[in-house]
């Protein structure tokens, strides 16, 4: 009997999974391998671990074994398919430019033993050469592309997980020795509490969306204080849900303003992986080659405040406490808190891609890039760099109870909703009944935020001029 290997990346699932799929479906012995990606960040080494218990548990529970590797793929892959006399390697197919070019490698290693390398559509709702203008070129800007995206249509087939797996067995490392959870101090107990990892959980989570808040979520997901959002994102980047399963559930609920809205969310992930597969390096070079020039300030201490959830701003600091306890942040409140980086404090928006790549849960490439570059002002389709929010206004807008802030700034919990989003407006006496000393007990703003929206408005009209 022929033995093939299915080597899981971004896609820990049984369900919708095109390369377990297709070695399962030829009758051959198949060996299960997931090797693990050095590059990730904390937060994300949280979730993969629990994610790979999960997933090496549904493995098992179909008579299957999940192998361990850790090291370069173009080494262990190879090395394994000998041992085992494998002839095919089934896996999805990468957009990222690290496993992008791991693939191309591993196949030229791979066909000096006359094993073929099979790499499968599985990440994303389209192949990403496959939406393309009608001249024949990439998209550059967001609405266009999502219309030719509709236009597209995404198959309505779904692959069912194997009910058996006719496991090939090879030695595998332990997930417990990869010290992917932190150790003392352990700063996971809000991750815990917010998240289930797994294929399990992911599909607990889009029941609950869809039957609960998608029809308002074209309103409810602009407000931090309201479980208005999916919180699918890391179900989704890392694969335990395929996007065709939440694209395709979505669409067939009756039609509602939230359910467009949601799809559309959808295509902005996708657009983010469009954009990555024609810019490699999203995540540290500005689409707009104007914007190598800017003159960014350098300054640690504001950076370090802000990534402390310190900065005086109470829906700023809300939001980059909430990204540190649960490894998540509010898609508004992270428009919120990047544009006060790049805006305010004229930080580069790399450094903040940096801290969310390292504290974010679902920390992708393309989306953590492209959104980045999004608020910047230097990406494709970006903000234009005259907007820049004002921080108060939003947080009035969007928190106006303060509900959001109360929870994650507890230490401003008394003060009346009037201040706060602004408590250096209130009197003496106000602060003093609520129990805030600023610049004690609560920090007063890093910059006055009129004086900031000058500075930078001065600054991209310099690279404006060029």
């Amino acid at each position: 009997m022929a033995t093939h290997i299915v080597w899981f990346k971004n896609d820990l699932r049984l369900a919708d999974n095109p390369a377990l799929h297709a070695a399962c479906a030829s009758g051959a012995k198949v060996a299960l391998l997931y090797i693990l990606d050095e590059r990730a960040g904390a937060a994300s080494r949280w979730w993969l671990y629990y994610s790979l218990a999960a997933l090496r548990q549904d493995i098992a529970a179909r008579g299957g074994t999940l192998i361990l590797r850790r090291g370069d793929p173009v080494s262990i892959i190879p090395a394994l398919a000998k041992t085992l006399g494998a002839d095919e390697v089934h896996t999805a197919r990468s957009i990222e430019p690290y496993w992008r070019q791991a693939d191309k490698t591993l196949d030229t290693a791979l066909k000096t033993q006359s094993v073929r390398l099979l790499r499968h559509h599985s990440v994303s709702l389209f192949p990403p050469e496959a939406i393309r203008t009608k001249a024949g070129g990439a998209y550059g800007v967001f609405t266009p592309f999502s219309k030719a995206c509709f236009e597209a249509g995404v198959p309505d087939l779904l692959l069912p997980a194997p009910a058996r797996l006719h496991g090939a067995d090879a030695p595998s490392e332990a997930l417990e020795d990869w010290d992917l959870l932190p150790a003392k101090p352990d700063w996971a107990g809000g991750l815990r509490a917010e998240w289930k990892p797994g294929e399990a959980g992911a599909a607990v989570r889009l029941h609950d969306f869809c039957a609960n808040a998608i029809n308002s979520y074209g309103q409810a997901r602009d407000y931090p204080g309201r479980p208005g959002t999916s919180k699918l994102s890391p179900h989704i980047h890392f694969g335990e849900i395929s996007p065709r399963t939440v694209w395709l559930r979505a669409a067939a609920l009756p039609a509602s303003a939230g359910v467009q809205t949601y799809l559309k969310e959808l295509l902005w992930r996708e657009f983010s992986l469009h954009l990555l597969w024609q810019h490699p390096d999203i995540r540290t070079r500005p689409i707009r080659e104007e914007f190598r020039a800017f003159p960014w300030a350098a300054d640690a201490p504001a950076l370090r405040a802000w990534q402390r959830g310190q900065t005086g701003i109470p829906i700023v600091d809300a939001g980059m406490r909430e990204l540190w306890q649960t490894g998540w942040m509010h898609n508004r409140v992270r428009m919120i808190v990047a544009s006060y980086l790049v805006k305010h404090l004229l930080i580069p928006w790399q450094q903040g891609e940096a801290w969310f790549w390292d504290c974010l849960c679902e920390a992708d490439e393309a989306a953590n890039g492209a959104s980045w570059q999004w608020v910047a002002g230097c990406g494709a389709d970006a903000a234009p760099y005259f907007r820049i929010f004002n921080p108060v206004l939003q947080g009035q807008k969007f928190d106006t109870d303060g509900a959001y802030v109360r929870r994650f700034v507890p230490e401003l919990a008394r003060l009346t909703d009037k201040y706060i989003h602004a408590p250096w407006e209130a009197d003496a006496a106000t602060l003093a009944r609520a129990g805030i000393h600023l610049g004690q007990t609560y920090p007063a703003p890093l910059v006055e935020l009129a004086a900031g929206r000058a500075r930078a408005l001065e600054a991209y009209a310099k690279v404006k001029a060029m």
